[in-house]
């Protein structure tokens, strides 16, 4: 099988092979055959599969070894690792690790001095294996001894009492390993592998001050560059870790240390060795982030703390373009962000101390950021990769966010500094700036005007009259341009006599694809946010805005983004200039549209219809004047009288419904187009609510049309969406619940024909039931609404393979079970096919559904529970008897446990069914108190 699994080059025999292969690893003959396969006449492939067997064997299965064998089993490992010292190391490292997971098997009561152990028996002469490969042989099984402990699935209460006699241990460990760091006649790698102990029993929470030596020995390591890598980690997981900062002694003996490295950090910089500038700056993050809080508390060493902060600062700014020249100031931005919370929290005479230390510091931090943010020249950008670039971008946002954070610290001030410094710089006609220079002030002010209140801000006026000084001459300029005046459209809309400064900046923008992101998302920003004054513009953007529309089809999202802003931008006209705005906006689609109404269809056409119909859409989502979204109503209704009369866009939906339903007549087998067409209504009843009705009658009666046809998922969303708003109005009701028994004879008719392929109609199809039992319960005393139909195509959805539909139908279910006493034909159906419902539930939590579904299973048990219980004590019992039911791995005693749990007096608490259910589908699936029932 393992000939077959490496070298056989079909893979369907690999599968088959490793299949097995993971089968015997779990037998119990792998107690025999994996010593048998760890021979020394096998190739190294064949040695590791034993011992990895064994691995597995004492990890997992340790309660099946008797006590009486711990000792054989144990002298047989040491034998195997003594002899594969000078052999395979992939090999000898599965041994080690099979060991280290004995010893904590065993660890303390039946094995007191593990670790001391295995440090003697390898240190015994023996003649067979030189001292090199002993010693490597140790520090490897030394080594991955905390790591499997890390790994391990102790018990909790094990894991704690383990960990400190590792803990305690690590005093038979910490002198050899100094001793090898130290002895003059070490090769480099063994005291690389020395720094790799180390670096492993660290982590294991043992206390600074016995690390103190170790973590001296790897600094000096720092000078060698064969070590420079192992060392720096070992250093970094010290101090990392979270028990550290108890020891402040040590950590402030630590800073002089670190602050030694800085003139190898300024060599690296210079000679451009990035490697060990970013080892270097990692250590003194390390200490940095983790400590702040405990080193700050230390007030009379704030100097030396200070001092660490500057040599961050550094490597914040360190020069050269990320991540093309250095890859290290991005390491640094965590610490800005730890070191001003430790400050802002202490009391507030202690606060004042160190803001005024470290305010000049956090000034400092906003230049160094500002200088790093910027672009580098045209002609080297031109030579970044497209991946170089992204991740610059990626560092331009987290230095943005940096940027946010630190306005907490240092308020309206920060502000006034950008645009005093904007300002010098646009006003200075001695020196000409760079673009790039301007960019990142500008950018720097956007990061923060994007997220906070900038309203009460003196410095924005000013800089809305700086914006149109600005000599545009790049992308990237034009582009920071744009986001800055997008962040600043709700101060706009506070002071609109400034709108026509910046207003025709984006207009004219408009017209540059480069730039139709950011122009087409500021112009959005500015219609939603500014729309009551912008009714003197409207004309002008609805010009410049159509030949955009119209000429940019490739770019559809902006296109979108674009309707979306010119919805925002019409809701606050009067209503009659909005219908000849929409007329002027909307005929030349309406025609277009026309003519590929009646071409043949094909792909290319098809794109073009659904851009149309997009295009609708997206206007309809935001063209709203009974002011829905308005946070302030009460001032803006009195800007505009109530409208009388129909609802614009509902007139505009009149007039091209019958073209809407030409187009659906040669598209209707089209699942897109169709979507297209119902999101057109959709998006209009969401945002025009009630105003929807006098369209209600003729959409029903397409929707039925469309869906007897052809049925289609998108049409049963839209018939639901109609449910939800229209159920309470007496007047609008009748033809949806045409629509809605019409939907449901078709869909039972798709049941009767195999239902398998068509996942997403059951889908939607459960979650339109599920809206009418919530919000119109009586349509389920339709006379001709065949209620035990609907109940059977729930159960059958419920052993769907897809994930969303069986928990569509779960939803379906525990909507359904609380009407059984108030709606007479729903009462009947649970009592006559109750049964059936529970063995499906009890079917999927035996294994035939995903694991991720079990709370919604629960859910339908809880339901019954509630609603039906006296039926549910005579069903679940009689469910339970079938041989092999609901798996064959439960035991009849399982079975009643579960059983009496869920009929107990905890079934009226839902979170306690949920973990009843969990645990008897582990069971079920044989996972219980296995790896895996741990994740779950």
């Amino acid at each position: 099988a393992l000939h077959q699994l490496y070298y056989d080059p079909n893979i369907e025999n690999k599968n088959l092979a490793q299949k097995w292969l993971m089968q015997a690893q779990v037998s119990p003959q792998a107690w025999h055959f994996s010593w048998l396969l760890l021979n020394m006449d096998k190739v190294p492939e064949i040695q590791y599969f034993g011992a990895s067997a064994l691995h597995i064997k004492i990890s997992r299965y340790w309660n099946d070894i008797p006590a009486d064998q711990y000792e054989s089993l144990k002298s047989q490992l040491f034998t195997h690792i003594t002899r594969f010292a000078s052999g395979s190391k992939i090999v000898l490292t599965r041994l080690c690790v099979a060991l280290a997971s004995l010893a904590l098997s065993m660890m303390p009561e039946a094995w007191p001095c593990a670790v001391a152990d295995m440090v003697r028996m390898f240190q015994a002469e023996d003649s067979n294996v030189d001292g090199q490969a002993r010693c490597l042989a140790l520090l490897e099984l030394l080594t991955v001894l905390p790591e499997e402990f890390q790994t391990s699935r102790l018990p909790q209460y094990r894991k704690g009492q383990v960990r400190s006699v590792l803990a305690q241990e690590c005093g038979s460990v910490f002198p050899l390993l100094e001793q090898l760091l130290q002895q003059q006649d070490s090769p480099g790698f063994i005291k690389q592998k020395v720094l790799k102990c180390f670096s492993s029993w660290v982590q294991l929470e043992i206390p600074l001050m016995d690390c103190e030596n170790l973590i001296q020995a790897a600094f000096t390591s720092l000078q060698d560059p064969e070590l420079f890598d192992t060392a720096v980690e070992a250093v970094v997981n010290a101090i990392s870790q979270p028990d550290a900062q108890r020891y402040v002694n040590t950590l402030l003996k630590l800073i002089p240390t670190v602050l030694g490295l800085q003139e190898q950090l300024r060599q690296a910089v210079q000679s451009g060795d990035m490697e060990t500038s970013h080892g270097i700056c990692r250590i003194a993050v390390a200490l940095g982030e983790n400590h702040s809080r405990a080193l700050l508390d230390q007030v009379e060493h704030w100097q030396s703390f200070l001092a660490l902060v500057n040599m961050i600062m550094f490597c914040t700014g360190i020069p050269g373009h990320y991540p093309v020249n250095e890859t290290t100031s991005s390491l640094t931005l965590t610490f800005w962000y730890t070191l001003q919370d430790d400050i802002l929290s202490f009391e507030p005479d202690k606060q004042a101390v160190y803001q005024q230390v470290y305010r000049p510091v956090y000034f400092q931090l906003v230049d160094v950021l500002l200088h790093k943010a910027q672009f580098p020249s045209d002609e080297e950008y031109g030579f970044w990769s497209s991946d170089e670039k992204e991740q610059f971008r990626i560092y331009r946002v987290d230095i943005s966010d940096t940027l946010m954070y630190v306005y907490e610290m240092l308020g309206a001030e920060l502000l006034s500094s950008l645009y005093d410094k904007l300002g010098r710089l646009l006003t200075n006609t001695e020196q000409p700036s760079t673009w790039q220079h301007t960019e990142a002030l500008l950018y720097g002010f956007q990061s923060i005007a994007e997220t906070i209140d900038v309203n009460y801000s003196d410095v924005v006026p000013g800089l809305i009259g700086l914006i149109p000084r600005i000599s545009i001459s790049n992308v990237q300029l034009a582009d920071t341009v744009m986001f800055t005046i997008g962040a600043l459209s709700e101060w706009l809309a506070d002071h609109p006599v400034m709108i026509n400064n910046v207003l025709p900046l984006v207009l004219q923008a408009l017209g540059n694809p480069e730039l139709s992101i950011s122009s087409v998302s500021t112009l959005k920003k500015i219609c939603r946010e500014c729309k009551y004054d912008l009714p003197p513009y409207a004309a002008n953007i609805v010009a410049v805005d159509l030949p955009c529309c119209v000429s940019s089809l490739s770019q559809t999202s902006q296109c979108m983004w674009l309707m979306q802003a010119l919805g925002f931008l019409l809701s606050a006209l009067q209503v009659e200039e909005i219908l000849k705005n929409l007329h002027s906006l909307i005929t030349p689609y309406i025609q277009q549209l026309e003519k590929l109404a009646d071409e043949t269809p094909n792909p290319s056409n098809k794109l073009a219809i659904i851009h149309i119909l997009g295009l609708l859409s997206n206007l309809f989502t935001t063209l709203d004047i009974s002011h829905h979204d308005d946070d302030h109503e009460s001032t803006e209704v009195k800007k505009l009288p109530a409208h009388q009369g129909p609802n614009p866009v509902v007139v505009v939906l009149q007039q091209v419904f019958q073209l809407i339903q030409k187009v659906l007549s040669k598209w209707l087998n089209d699942a897109q187009v169709v979507e297209s067409v119902c999101a057109i209504f959709e998006k209009s009843v969401k945002t025009l609510l009630d105003d929807f009705a006098p369209m209600v009658p003729q959409l029903c009666e397409m929707l039925g049309q469309m869906y007897s046809t052809i049925p289609q998922a998108s049409a049963i969303d839209l018939t639901r969406q109609l449910v939800h708003i229209f159920a309470h109005e007496p007047a609008h009701f009748p033809p949806i619940k045409a629509l809605f028994l019409l939907v449901t004879s078709v869909t039972l008719t798709l049941f009767q024909q195999g239902p398998r392929d068509h996942p997403d109609i059951v889908d939607s199809f459960m979650q339109l039931l599920a809206q009418a039992l919530k919000r119109k319960p009586d349509l389920f005393l339709c006379s001709n609404l065949d209620v035990k139909a609907v109940f059977q195509c729930g159960v059958l959805s419920l052993k769907f393979p897809e994930a969303p539909t069986v928990k569509a139908s779960c939803g379906f279910f525990t909507e359904l079970l609380p009407r059984c006493g108030e709606i007479a034909p729903v009462g009947q159906v649970v009592h006559e096919d109750g049964k059936v419902l529970l063995q499906a539930v009890l079917e999927g939590v035996g294994g035939q559904a995903s694991r991720s579904l079990m709370d919604h299973f629960a859910e339908i048990l809880f339901a019954l529970n509630k609603h039906c219980f006296s039926y549910l004590s005579i069903w679940i019992k009689e469910a339970m008897q079938q041989d092999g039911f609901p798996s064959a791995r439960v035991s009849p005693e399982q079975k009643e446990t579960f059983s009496q749990q869920i009929l107990s007096r905890e079934r009226v608490n839902k979170r306690r069914v949920k973990e009843m259910v969990k645990e008897f589908t582990l069971l079920c699936r044989g996972l219980h108190g296995t790896e895996y029932a741990a994740d779950y």
